[in-house]
């Protein structure tokens, strides 16, 4: 099919009428029609219902302003990653994760990559209950702490995390540090809401280590969220579990027990298949690999492959 035909299809049904989408495409109304015309016998179809209130979509012409939408934004899509693989890095760039990660260290950094890369605009959106979905162009890139099995979508691996038990100087100036993981029945404990999804697999282990079998702690205070559970850490309310990202960035916590091992995961960065070619998407990429490999205190952090 003709393409310009199908552009003017989109602009008439936009429009409602031949004589404001010739306004919009600089066309006579006549032409307009005539182009409608010639679209509806090659396809053998009537597309648009003559109302009193303007034109109307038949439900051929439904079908069709279906996928004249998917091939007018795939084209926009090629367009864009042509211009890309031609051009310095520019244009919006979404990037969605988690509200403690995304607080805690990526928003720290966004001055450094917008210094290198000032013709990108970023937005950051930071949610936990509810993922944005990439393949429906909510986002162009997630960081998700969770292998991804949508196929439509490429992850890399940046790092694995693991949790580590910190106080803060003041807890630790008030209660002292607890020298075995026995000692940690004397400290109060910060912990994770049992009643919420966990983000890591056995996250309240605190509650069981260096204690009898089948028994198990109570905790100073419960909360839903990794983040705050670093800001009660840092308030100095008692000993709580903290991935290395968010103890870099607050001098005032200490590390206390450094040989129990919490548990660990992993830290994907996420992007839609057809964005594979898309200079954004890989400066972004490498800058937080490099970001990721500059950390001190890291746990054990992939090179870029």
């Amino acid at each position: 099919m003709d393409w310009d035909r199908l552009r003017v299809f989109l602009a008439v049904k936009e429009a409602g009428s031949f004589t404001r989408a010739g306004r919009a495409l600089g066309l006579s109304q006549s032409a307009v029609s005539r182009q409608m015309i010639a679209l509806e016998e090659a396809l053998g179809a009537s597309l648009f219902h003559r109302h009193a209130r303007g034109l109307v979509l038949t439900e051929p012409g439904e079908d069709l302003h279906l996928s004249v939408l998917d091939m007018a934004e795939k084209l926009a899509l090629a367009r864009a990653r042509i211009n890309e693989a031609r051009e310095r890095p520019e244009g919006p760039l979404r990037i969605t994760t988690t509200i403690a990660f995304g607080t805690a260290w990526l928003s720290a950094r966004m001055n450094k990559f917008l210094a290198l890369y000032p013709d990108i605009s970023v937005s950051l959106v930071l949610v936990d209950n509810e993922e944005l979905d990439l393949s429906l162009g909510q986002a162009e890139v997630a960081i998700r702490f969770a292998p991804q099995t949508q196929p439509s979508l490429i992850q890399r691996l940046l790092m694995s995390i693991r949790y580590h038990i910190f106080v803060s100087k003041d807890y630790l100036a008030a209660r002292g540090a607890p020298e075995t993981p026995a000692d940690l029945d004397a400290h109060a404990l910060i912990v994770y809401g049992d009643d919420m999804p966990a983000p890591v697999a056995e996250i309240n282990w605190l509650l069981e280590a260096g204690v009898e079998p089948g028994a198990r702690r109570e905790p100073a205070l419960r909360v839903n969220n990794i983040y705050g559970i670093y800001r009660a850490v840092r308030s100095g309310l008692g000993v709580g579990a903290l991935p290395y990202y968010m103890s870099n960035e607050a001098p005032d916590l200490v590390e206390v027990l450094p040989d129990l091992k919490g548990p660990s995961f992993a830290a994907y960065f996420v992007y839609p298949e057809e964005l594979r070619h898309s200079k954004r998407i890989a400066v972004v990429r490498d800058f937080l690999l490099q970001e990721i490999a500059q950390d001190t205190g890291r746990d054990d952090v992939p090179k870029a492959r």
